[in-house]
């Protein structure tokens, strides 16, 4: 899909899971004398690859993974800058992130490991239980900004999202601000100035569970008992959808997106057999005890 960037993804039989680690961790890592390597990126792929990492390491006793999730961009600039051993993202990475990484003799290798479904929460007081794209994309660019207007209570609107950082940020811009593929498409949109920044998903949840008038967007691992999702139609015309890890696996759930895994080139030693271990039929499992959709 990108120039540049190896495409792979492969599950391993379910027989082998955490067992090739302890083989080849007997005598090998990746990088000659280190059994420690880092994953930086995505907030929203965080959780999956905390608990990947905290299994991995208890099954393998001596390595070290240290996590960390301050957004998808932020992550790419670390696998550029050779600062990070994998990027987790949800989103793709850019042409031009490509190019600055070929620059630096560094050759992004694309990985699938999981897709999430994306929930619009809001408060559970609010009346309003189903949204368009249409309408949600007037939500975050300003034009509704009083939940009467949607047929809720007499309530302003704060509309909450992640920073610039985030691929989330990215992939609801491009997907239901921009209503990208329907009739109503329109790749000018951006969002609007009253929208609320936020740098984490847990922070956005904060604020819809404390601010009976916020909304806000986040991966189903984040959705809590605080917050309640609406279902969403993509024209109106279509049915109104809940997320779940069912709905988002059968299809009828639109708003969903693939999460990445990038590394420099094809991944070796101790890191090639972690992401091994991730797309195996146990670290699977563990995709869907965490909340999100597996990859295959």
């Amino acid at each position: 899909m990108y120039r540049g960037v190896i495409k792979r993804q492969r599950l391993i039989p379910a027989a082998t899971g955490l067992l090739i680690a302890a083989i080849v961790l007997s005598g090998c890592n990746g990088n000659g004398d280190e059994l420690s390597f880092d994953i930086t990126g995505s907030n929203t792929v965080q959780p999956l690859s905390v608990v990947w990492a905290e299994e991995f390491m208890a099954a393998n006793s001596g390595v070290s993974i240290a996590v960390s999730g301050p957004g998808s961009g932020v992550g790419i600039a670390a696998l550029i800058d050779g600062t990070t051993d994998i990027a987790q993202s949800s989103r793709s990475i850019r042409q031009s992130e490509i190019d600055a990484a070929n620059a630096r003799g560094i050759t992004p290798n694309e990985i699938m490991i999981a897709k999430d479904a994306l929930a619009f929460v809001v408060h559970p007081s609010n009346s309003v239980t189903e949204l368009t794209f249409a309408q949600l994309s007037a939500i975050y660019t300003n034009e509704i900004t009083n939940w009467q207007e949607l047929g809720g209570p007499d309530l302003a609107i704060t509309a909450a999202a992640r920073d610039t950082n985030s691929g989330t940020h990215v992939f609801v811009k491009e997907t239901v601000v921009q209503m990208r593929g329907l009739l109503t498409e329109d790749t000018g949109l951006e969002y609007g100035p009253g929208v609320l920044f936020l740098p984490s998903t847990s922070a956005g949840i904060s604020e819809v569970a404390g601010n009976p008038g916020a909304i806000f967007y986040a991966g189903l691992a984040y959705v809590t008992e605080t917050v309640q999702a609406v279902a969403v139609s993509q024209t109106g015309d279509d049915p109104y959808v809940l997320p779940s890890v069912e709905t988002a696996t059968e299809g009828t759930y639109k708003v969903w997106r693939p999460l990445f895994y990038y590394t420099d080139g094809q991944p070796t030693g101790i890191v090639k057999t972690f992401i091994d271990y991730c797309l195996s039929a146990a670290g699977q499992q563990k995709v869907l005890e965490v909340g999100y959709v597996p990859a295959q």
